[in-house]
Formats: C-alpha cells, sequence, structure tokens
C-alpha cells in the first residue's frame, strides 16, 4: 500500500512530523498526506463510505455482487478487485471494525444512517465468513470455479454477471459526455453507477473541510490507499465542475440522494467556481483557509522531477519537460534545463511498451555519441516509470525484430557497454528480454523496488541474442577467475543457464540482485518518484571520479563442451520425465551452448564476438523451426507462451 496518512496534534513538533514525511517519503517509498483527527483519517472515512454506497445502490437497483464488480472496478480505472472482491481481501470482519468506527463517532454526521453495518455484512461476519481468510465471503471457491453468494438463499452459486454492452460503451466516452449519459439513461446498471459517481461527490463536498486540509490530500489518499486511477475531486472537475454540482444539489433536492444534506457554498461561490474545479496550476482548494494552496515544499520533494500528477493542475509534463535535444518517432533525447541540471542527457523510449526496435537502437546511439562529445553522462529513463502501480508498465517490454535486427541489437549493446561516458539505466516495472539486455550492458542501474527482470526468450521459443548470454558467460568466467576457479566454471553458470532456460523473471528487484541481473553495487529505490533524480546523480558522480569505459573482453574462459554435455544430461531427465518438451530440451540445449562457449575445450579462452555469433545462430537454428514459428504465431494471436 503505497498510502501513509500522517495526523498532526496540537501537541506534536512540526519538526516531528517533517522528519516522518520525509524517512516515509524517500526510505520507505510511500506517499504521504497530512489528515485531521477525524475518525478513520481520510481514505478509510471516504473509501468506506464509498462502499457503502455501493452496497446501497446495488441493493435499490437490484445487481448482484459480481455484476457490482464488473462495473465498479478496471472499468472505472479503479483496483480490479473492485467492491465486494476487495472487501474479501481485507477480512470482512475488518472493514465491520471500521465501519464500527463511524458508528461510534460521527452520530451528528447528516450520512449517519449509511454508517449502519450492511445486514449482508453483518451476517457474513457472524457466521465466520470473513472473506479470503477463511475461504468464504462474498464469494467462494469450490474445485476450481468461484461462485458468489445469493444473498436471499445464503448460498453460493454460479456467477458471471457481467456489464451490458451499452454501458460498457458509455463508460469508454469522455468524462463529461459519460456522466451525462449515465444519468439520463433508463438502464439500471447505468442509473447505479450515475449514483454512486454522485453519493461520493456528495460526500466530499459535504465533508472536505472536516477530514482534511484540502481537496489535493483526498483524491491522492483515495488513490493511493484504495487504487483508483483517479481521486474523486479529479472526476468532478474532470466531468465539469458546475453542471456536476448542480446535478448532485438536484438530487439531494429531490430525495434520490443518500443525506439532505446541501452542498456547501464554496462549491457553488467564489474561487472554485471562478477556476472551475478545486485542482489549478500547482494548488488545490482549501476550504478551511478559504483559498487554493500549494504542495509541501519539504527538501525530500526536490528529488522529484515529476511528482504524483492531479487532473487539471499544471504539473510538468514528462514527454515535454526540459530542453529537447533531438526527437524522432522512437525516442526523445533531453536534459533537465534547471541550473546545475544540465549536464547529463535523458534518454526515454516512444515505442508501444518501450519496445527495442531499430529506431530505438539508432537513437539510443546518437545520444552516446551526443553525451561523448558535451556531456557527462546518460540516463535511461521511461516516463512510464510515473504510472505507480500498474504491472503493465514497462521499462521495456522486449526486442522487436529478426535477423539482421539481432545483430544491429547486439552491437548497440556493445556501445552502450564501452560508451566513454557512463550509461546509468533507471528501472521499473517490466525489463524483459532486450530490456533486461541493456539493463545488464549499462554502466549501473538504479531499480524502483517494484522492477520485474528477465531474459524471456524461451516463450517465443527463441534463446536471448542481444548480448544477455554473452554477459552470463562472462561474468560467470570473472567471478570464477576472483576466487580462482576457472576448473568449475559450470558451478558459475549454473544459476544463468536456469534462469534464461527457465525465462525466470524477478518478482522485485531485490529478487533481481540475487538472479544476476543487478549487481550488489547497484542501487534499489524504493520511491518511484525519485527514480530520475537518483540515476542522474549516479551519472553526474561517476564522471566527477573520472569515469573509464571496461576494456573490452578478449581472453574469456569458458566451460566447453564437457559442461555442455552435463547440462544436458540433466535436460534429457526432465524430457524424458515429461517435465519440458522436445522443443524446451532443444532450446534449453542451445542456450547451454552459447554460456558454455561452444564445442571447445573446458578453460578455453574466447573473445565476445565468438560469444555473440554463437547466439546469433542458435537464435537463426531455432527460427527456422516449425515449432518456434508455432510459438512466435500463438504470442503474436493470443498474447500467451505456446507450450509445445
Amino acid at each position: 500500500m503505497h498510502l501513509v496518512e500522517l495526523i498532526p496534534t496540537d501537541t506534536t513538533q512540526p519538526q516531528i512530523l517533517e522528519q516522518l514525511e520525509t524517512f516515509l517519503t524517500s526510505v520507505m517509498g510511500k506517499g504521504v498526506v497530512r489528515a485531521k483527527d477525524t475518525p478513520n483519517f481520510i481514505a478509510n472515512r471516504v473509501g468506506i463510505f464509498s462502499i457503502l454506497a455501493v452496497v446501497a445502490e446495488a441493493e435499490k437497483f437490484g445487481l448482484h455482487f459480481d455484476q457490482v464488480d464488473d462495473l465498479t472496478g478496471a472499468r472505472l480505472g479503479r483496483a480490479k478487485s473492485a467492491t465486494f472482491r476487495t472487501a474479501d481481501v481485507v477480512g470482512l470482519d475488518t472493514m465491520a471494525q471500521v465501519i464500527k468506527t463511524m458508528q461510534d463517532n460521527l452520530p451528528d454526521d447528516p450520512f449517519f444512517p449509511l454508517y449502519e453495518t450492511p445486514a449482508v455484512l453483518a451476517g457474513l461476519v457472524k457466521n465466520g465468513a470473513l472473506g479470503q481468510k477463511s475461504g468464504a465471503g462474498f464469494y467462494n471457491k469450490e474445485d476450481k470455479a468461484i461462485k458468489v453468494l445469493d444473498p436471499k438463499t445464503g448460498t453460493y452459486v454460479d456467477g458471471g454477471s457481467k456489464t451490458d454492452e451499452l454501458v460498457g460503451r458509455i463508460l469508454k466516452r469522455p468524462a463529461a459526455e459519460r456522466l451525462k449519459l449515465l444519468r439520463e439513461s433508463q438502464h439500471r446498471q447505468a442509473q447505479f453507477l450515475g449514483s454512486i459517481f454522485r453519493d461520493v461527490f456528495h460526500y466530499i463536498g459535504v465533508h472536505l473541510e472536516s477530514v482534511a486540509d484540502n481537496a489535493r490530500d483526498i483524491d491522492l489518499a483515495i488513490r493511493w490507499g484504495f487504487g483508483w486511477n483517479e481521486g474523486p475531486f479529479e472526476s468532478w472537475q474532470a466531468a465539469g465542475w458546475t453542471q456536476v454540482a448542480k446535478w448532485v444539489q438536484e438530487d439531494i433536492d429531490v430525495g434520490k440522494a443518500l443525506s439532505t444534506a446541501p452542498l456547501l457554498s464554496w462549491v457553488f461561490d467564489g474561487p472554485v467556481a471562478e477556476k472551475g474545479g478545486v485542482h489549478t496550476a500547482e494548488v488545490s482548494w482549501s476550504p478551511a483557509s478559504k483559498r487554493f494552496v500549494p504542495r509541501s515544499s519539504l527538501d525530500v520533494y526536490k528529488k522529484q522531477v515529476f511528482r504524483a500528477p492531479l487532473a487539471g493542475e499544471a504539473g510538468a509534463d514528462p514527454k515535454t519537460y526540459g530542453k529537447t535535444l533531438f526527437e524522432t518517432d522512437a525516442v526523445r533525447a533531453w536534459v533537465d534545463d534547471r541550473a546545475g541540471e544540465d549536464d547529463v542527457v535523458i534518454v526515454s523510449f516512444k515505442s508501444k511498451m518501450n519496445a527495442i526496435r531499430p529506431s530505438v537502437l539508432d537513437g539510443l546511439t546518437q545520444v552516446i555519441e551526443l553525451a561523448e562529445a558535451d556531456y557527462k553522462g546518460v540516463v535511461i529513463w521511461q516516463t512510464s516509470a510515473l504510472k505507480l502501480g500498474n504491472p503493465g508498465d514497462a521499462f521495456s517490454a522486449g526486442a522487436k525484430g529478426m535477423e539482421p535486427f539481432v545483430r544491429k541489437f547486439q552491437q548497440a549493446m556493445l556501445r552502450v557497454k564501452y560508451a566513454s561516458v557512463p550509461v546509468v539505466v533507471a528501472v521499473s516495472g517490466i525489463a524483459l528480454g532486450g530490456g533486461c539486455e541493456l539493463a545488464l550492458h549499462s554502466t549501473k542501474r538504479v531499480a524502483h523496488i517494484e522492477s520485474y527482470l528477465g531474459l524471456v526468450g524461451v516463450g517465443i521459443g527463441l534463446v536471448p541474442a542481444g548480448d544477455g548470454l554473452k554477459e552470463a558467460a562472462l561474468r560467470a568466467a570473472t567471478a570464477a577467475s576472483a576466487v580462482n576457479a576457472t576448473s568449475d566454471l559450470l558451478k558459475f553458470l549454473q544459476k544463468s543457464f536456469e534462469n534464461a532456460a527457465m525465462a525466470k523473471v524477478s518478482a522485485s528487484a531485490l529478487e533481481a540482485r540475487s538472479m544476476g541481473y543487478l549487481k550488489a553495487s547497484d542501487m534499489i529505490v524504493f520511491n518511484v518518484h525519485e527514480l530520475l533524480d537518483i540515476a542522474k546523480k549516479k551519472a553526474r558522480a561517476l564522471s566527477a571520479v573520472g569515469y573509464r569505459a571496461p576494456l573490452r573482453a578478449s581472453q574469456i574462459s569458458v566451460a566447453g563442451r564437457s559442461a555442455i554435455s552435463t547440462i544436458k544430461a540433466s535436460l534429457v531427465n526432465m524430457r524424458d520425465g515429461r517435465f519440458i518438451s522436445d522443443h524446451d530440451f532443444l532450446i534449453a540445449s542451445r542456450i547451454a551452448e552459447v554460456v558454455c562457449g561452444g564445442d571447445v575445450e573446458a578453460g578455453s579462452l574466447v573473445d565476445e564476438e565468438w560469444l555473440l555469433a554463437l547466439e546469433r545462430r542458435a537464435f537463426i537454428n531455432l527460427l527456422g523451426t516449425a515449432k518456434t514459428q508455432e510459438r512466435i504465431m500463438g504470442m503474436l494471436q493470443t498474447g500467451k507462451p505456446v507450450r509445445n
């Protein structure tokens, strides 16, 4: 969970809060908001109300739990677990306790009647069905089937209720049009969605001043605490502040809302109405102060070139920020043009999923040449790093192309490795295949904790051929030499071979370090918003101490044919035991041949080009097989690996 709420009290020294916020932001990698000392603070106060509103409106419109989850999850830009699955994961007893806090401490709240524990929730808790931890809650897994509770009978039935196609199309419309269509539709799913939007807007319009200093803190708390892509004030403002406010008040006046409490005057009058919302430029509305207030100016935030954005703010756009040195359809090369920050070239890819194509390689080579002439270093950083918590975001999803692209890619990786200026890669999200190989060849790696690295060519029936296997052989030789164990190279190769042959992907940056994709000297960063700043500082520091490119490896000791035979013997057992297919055996054998240096005597000395030629030969050999072609076509058609 990214969110941490800090609650100042009358007796808390301000510097203590500042120290805590700095520590939580930088060391723990958290998003910090300041909350008022009110029941459930910000996130749970607004978030639990939202869930209670969903429960009430779902009952009103007669929607099933699984249908509600399909409506209120990813389609709304919220957590995939949506409403009732989220409740199961949190624990229904925990949720009941949070609701009870509101029951016990908010008797004068105009929404107090809604704080009653829903009967279905109370019944589940009473029966010990506490959600995921007890095995049953709103959902229950029976064998391989996920069943959903029927509240009328108290039994679990087959699910599968989905969003109507018409409503699905409405949800894809722009914000203002979407809300208007939901409001005007007679479809009960649309009316349900329009109602839950109205309920949350109503609630935050009434309670902003009592729970938070400003609208920004509510939006960030809900985004970071409940997994919404967009906070409730952001949604309101995007749909048209004044029009939505009128719609909400109309529903209050005719008794459609969950409370008769009117929206407060600041919603309709004064600066908010004039500006068209609560977020403008880099400030957000504070009802208590009766003005728009800026973000925190603590020093820790100076390390965040791009702070968590809010819709309606005019924050820095990572796609245009700074001074552009050159831009193509594949890459943008730029510098941070603030004083003292313009000595490192930053390159960001523009391809889908930041995949490495020939034009990306051309741009990367041009960046290195530019930096070698006039700058202290290069940082490879992607704008997708700012999309916190979305595992679909990529540092690079891999390389796209076939021979002769493979040779071009290999040469580009050598250009990165042997550049006369440090090349620092800032990794966050997935770095697969070519993305992982790019990281391996950079001078240093600065990785966000949520980084997933791996050589995954096996999934499409190919060996990694972008210097990744060459690096495995080189690193094994270096490690063996350091402890005078060159006669036992296979021991140092085993982990790298298994990683590639089994297409293993690290579950975090820490695991990537244990797998050998990150070195012990590479920095792991916990706050993704600090990634770029730290990478720039790393490049600058390397330059300051007189960075020199490594010497080209010309005498690499390899394990040779005896190690290949040993690996193949174990592969035969796996194949004959049907743990792997015949084609898996072939691919793994080709990987073994590359990392062991080919059909040579153990201890033979080879250079990098020898190993790269082995990579290319294995790649082309497999590309010509029917089984690999089936895997490639299967991946293109379904996005999933074919096991053949």
